[in-house]
């Protein structure tokens, strides 16, 4: 399966974009990226829309979550 060039250069001009504009959280993503994610971390995410109020969840890191992601790569 070959990639059209056309679509990788406009998805690293969106990823650039996305850098740009968000770069605390690129740099934390990148941060663990390289560092990895191990067993029994946890992940909490907070999402607060305007005029709602905030929402939390969190997960701990199970083995399977990491295969999973290692099989996406």
């Amino acid at each position: 399966m070959h990639a059209n060039p056309q679509n990788i250069m406009q998805f690293m001009s969106a990823i650039g974009t996305f850098r740009n504009n968000h770069p605390k959280f690129a740099g934390f993503i990148e941060h663990l990226t390289k560092t990895g994610v191990t067993e029994d971390t946890i992940i909490e995410i907070t999402v607060t829309k305007p005029g709602e109020e905030p929402m939390t969840t969190n997960m701990k890191v199970k083995q399977s979550d990491i295969e999973l992601l290692r099989s996406l790569k």
